[in-house]
């Protein structure tokens, strides 16, 4: 009769030591994973600010297919889930009272936590059926908004410092925001500590970045969180300088970053 080494029994020992740990190791992973609630996104509150005054002409091809692809743009990457707010509001004269359109989002995943994969995949091809239709609605309704006319005297002055305080509003809500400004971004305001850029603009980046960060010191008292901002401008390619002054566009990346916004693009 042969007889095994040792050493050969305690490496089969070791082994299904090994083997069980892992096993263990694994089924807790599973157990844990299993127990964990889903995870669920932060709602998103999106503001639209479309310029109403005169400057700003959507009546123009080019600018209503820029901004009619702009809101589908905006509707389809900020809409996801229950409690998704979108606001839009207009840029005149009296920009922080011109609410024109709110609407929260109502379509609800139902709880899939214990379905079989049958019923999973029915129950989120019903929700992604009833998110649809209703972001269809909505993007309708901010079309309605794009195009509504204003022939009022509020037309006259473009006060886009307004948007702050309805920014800082949306920033107590906890969601996540999201501004987009369609608008021409001439800011165009009477009076002393105003700026109007229709009668003097800055001359260049230095001045741009001389004002914003001058204006940014009264414009703190309005705590808008760090939204990030999108500026979707109605000019063409071929604009000349005067109409698209890239040192107006650079005041408002200066202003938005020093009062602690996140991203600021422009498109």
């Amino acid at each position: 009769m042969s007889v095994q080494p040792p050493y050969a029994s305690y490496n089969r020992m070791n082994r299904r030591a090994i083997y069980s740990l892992f096993l263990l190791v694994f089924l807790n992973a599973c157990s844990s994973d299993k127990d964990k609630p889903a995870k669920t996104n932060d709602p998103t509150y999106t503001l639209i600010f479309i310029d109403k005054t005169r400057s700003v002409n959507v009546n123009k091809d080019f600018v209503a297919r820029k901004y009619q692809q702009a809101i589908t743009d905006i509707v389809e990457q900020t809409i996801h889930q229950k409690g998704d707010k979108l606001e839009v509001y207009f840029i005149h004269e009296n920009t922080s009272k011109a609410r024109a359109l709110n609407v929260t989002i109502r379509s609800e995943m139902d709880d899939i936590s214990a379905a079989s994969p049958t019923d999973r995949e029915a129950a989120e091809t019903e929700f992604n059926l009833t998110l649809t239709r209703e972001k269809a609605q909505i993007r309708q309704r901010v079309f309605q908004q794009l195009m509504a006319q204003n022939v009022g005297s509020s037309n006259q002055e473009t006060d886009i410092w307004a948007s702050l305080p309805v920014i800082a509003k949306a920033n107590e809500s906890g969601a996540t925001v999201r501004v987009y400004y369609l608008s021409d971004m001439i800011e165009s305001v009477k009076g002393n500590g105003r700026r109007d850029f229709q009668v003097k603009p800055p001359k260049d980046n230095t001045q741009a970045d001389e004002w914003a960060k001058t204006d940014a010191e009264s414009l703190k008292r309005y705590i808008i969180g760090s939204p990030d901002i999108t500026m979707v401008l109605p000019f063409e390619p071929n604009a000349s300088v005067k109409e698209n002054n890239p040192a107006v566009t650079q005041y408002w990346q200066t202003l938005f970053a020093e009062l602690g916004a996140g991203a600021v693009e422009e498109e």
